[in-house]
């Protein structure tokens, strides 16, 4: 089951997306227009290569819990916007609008 998300962080409005029953964990992902945030489950080393301001927050099973857990790694994009890691997930968001 995939379900979507509409979420606001600092008044502006941030997608959500939740897959369920992928395998044994769900993949998880919320995106700004400048970034996103992104479960265990997919590669910081790939968004990296890409260029992309991307971090992790592992441990999740809904996009509730991606806002509120610490980030563990970021992208070099993403920390030139003033994600780091330790910070929470919605804190990194705050950083991508």
């Amino acid at each position: 089951m995939i379900v979507i998300k509409q979420l606001e962080v600092n008044g502006k409005k941030i997608l959500g997306l939740e897959v369920k029953n992928l395998g044994k964990a769900p993949l998880i992902i919320a995106k700004t227009d400048k970034g996103y945030i992104m479960c265990g489950y997919l590669n910081i080393e790939v968004a990296e290569k890409l260029g992309d301001a991307a971090a992790i927050v592992s441990g999740v099973s809904s996009v509730e819990e991606l806002l509120e857990k610490p980030v563990k790694a970021v992208t070099t994009k993403a920390r030139s916007l003033g994600v780091k890691p330790g910070m929470t997930g919605r804190e990194a968001l705050e950083k991508m609008t």
